[in-house]
């Protein structure tokens, strides 16, 4: 359970065309990530941006892209992402997976 004080803040990068199984990979690791009782999860998809091959992908009005760039992004405790971090790189395949310290506050509910 998330609770005030120190946590980690996981960002996953992906391209929107990666698929895991035949599933949108960001598509995968949110079901992944709602199943394994994470606190809360969001996805981020950009207009535009580039990978490891250097090629800009965007949005343009006549042309949709399916390499725009998506982020998912979640806080939890080191214990809960250390115990669900193997199976996040085995669906994450060739994204990038950014974790850091942070420090937590949840307003008490009124």
């Amino acid at each position: 359970m998330l609770a005030n004080g120190k946590a980690v803040k996981v960002s996953i990068y992906l391209s929107d065309g990666a698929k895991h199984h035949g599933v949108p990979v960001y598509s995968s690791l949110l079901d992944f990530l709602f199943q394994s009782g994470v606190y809360g999860a969001t996805v981020f998809k950009g207009v535009a941006g580039f990978g490891s091959r250097h090629r800009i992908h965007s949005t343009h009005i006549l042309e949709v892209s399916d390499h725009l760039p998506v982020k998912i992004e979640f806080i939890e405790t080191r214990e809960k992402v250390d115990s669900i971090l193997p199976e996040i790189e085995r669906r994450a395949g060739c994204g990038i997976i950014e974790i850091l310290e942070t420090t937590v506050l949840i307003p008490a509910k009124r």
